[in-house]
């Protein structure tokens, strides 16, 4: 059964039996607003949101390789992979998924960082507020049992960037942290400085 996770909220990473994950599939997903459309009102620019996992070292992002997203879709120890870029949002579901192999991951990494930036927003005028039925989901990647999820449905105007949750490693266990920090961080690059 899905626990639903409020923002702050952490939760042991467990298969239903009790037993330790193998991998994860961590989802995010999110659904453009419905916006004012006037007669002359300029054409709307789908909103481009892009899902990225920071891989963290004792809490520190040590280098740009350890960075996971649509320009770098698997990580170099194999354990993490983005499953690809979705431009626009459409349609239901994961807009975007990151597969995370518990089993195979370095001991060096403690902290999987996932966070969302939308795409050119200074440029494109867009900010999260724009944005709606946003959330994080983590699921046994054996059998797709959704575990948890974490809806982020505060107000965010005129936010571009948000840290959506963590999965670390404490006391040789899995944990998921719900963080739902927005930020105005225009870039992969502005975020990962957070993590430097």
């Amino acid at each position: 059964m899905s626990v639903n996770l409020q923002k702050g909220q952490k939760v042991d990473l467990r298969k239903s039996d009790g037993n330790a994950l193998r991998f994860v599939m961590v989802g995010l997903g999110w659904d453009e607003a419905e916006r004012k459309r006037g007669f002359f009102a300029p054409k709307p620019q789908t909103i481009d949101c892009d899902a990225t996992v920071f891989l963290l070292t004792d809490g520190k992002l040590r280098d740009s390789s350890d960075i996971v997203y649509y320009n770098n879709l698997a990580h170099k120890s194999g354990a993490v992979r983005h499953m690809g870029d979705n431009l626009t949002g459409a349609g239901e579901g994961d807009d975007e998924q990151i597969l995370v192999e518990l089993n195979k991951l370095p001991e060096t990494y403690d902290r999987l960082v996932f966070v969302v930036n939308i795409y050119r927003a200074a440029e494109k005028k867009q900010h999260f507020g724009m944005i709606r039925n946003a959330f994080i989901r983590v699921c046994d990647g054996d059998n797709n049992q959704e575990l948890c999820r974490y809806n982020l449905s505060e107000n965010y105007d005129g936010m571009t960037a948000m840290v959506c949750g963590e999965v670390y490693r404490r006391n040789g266990s899995w944990k998921f942290n719900a963080i739902g920090q927005a930020t105005t961080d225009g870039s992969i690059s502005a975020l990962a400085k957070r993590y430097q």
